[in-house]
């Protein structure tokens, strides 16, 4: 009995050894520029930039793949910090729609909806909530309004609305870094 457990202690030994050398030998490091973009992107998960998420821009941007104005919710000052990292020229972004639109989400008609989870599926930063054959609802909080929900709704019940600023989603507009303050000042002078 004691050498049937020495002799597996002694097996466990060596495979353990084994395991410790291969992990060692064969790790999977990542790309350390990859690992500084992602944390510096929004984390959205949305898809404007054409990758299925934030990770795999980082990873392009970092193999030199893709272009540093992708990032549309990152904005002009994401883009910034990209080109400091990759050190490639910024560029200016893509165009955006005005933000007097604001911001839209999706809403799921439920007496419609028949549970074929495809809008689940595209929904890139899980927005949707629902079951197979049951009615899917939106989580107006998370939704990010990258309408990818709706080319896959079989029977049109998404729609895309705009939500009305009310005292607890009210924002201050960002500041166009463009726009001179100077004839303002002339104009109180």
């Amino acid at each position: 009995m004691i050498s049937a457990i020495l002799i597996f202690l002694g097996l466990a030994l060596v495979f353990g050894l084994l395991l410790g050398f291969a992990a060692v030998r064969f790790k999977v490091e990542g790309n350390p520029m990859a690992d500084q973009i992602d944390n510096i992107l929004p984390q959205t998960q949305c898809g404007q930039c054409g990758f299925p998420g934030c990770r795999p821009y980082a990873e392009a941007l970092a193999n030199g793949d893709s272009e540093v104005n992708l990032c549309v919710p990152g904005g002009h000052e994401v883009m910034i910090h990209i080109s400091e990292i990759t050190n490639r020229e910024p560029k200016e972004m893509e165009e955006v729609p005005e933000a007097a639109e604001g911001k839209i989400v999706a809403i799921i008609d439920e007496d419609t909806c028949i549970g074929c989870v495809h809008c689940i599926k595209a929904c890139p930063v899980d927005a949707i909530v629902g079951a197979t054959k049951l009615m899917h609802t939106v989580i107006e909080s998370e939704c990010t309004g990258c309408e990818k929900c709706v080319p896959v709704c079989p029977v049109d019940c998404i729609t895309m609305i705009p939500i009305e600023p009310t005292l607890q989603n009210w924002s201050w507009a960002e500041p166009d870094p463009t726009a001179s303050t100077r004839p303002l000042i002339e104009k109180f002078s």
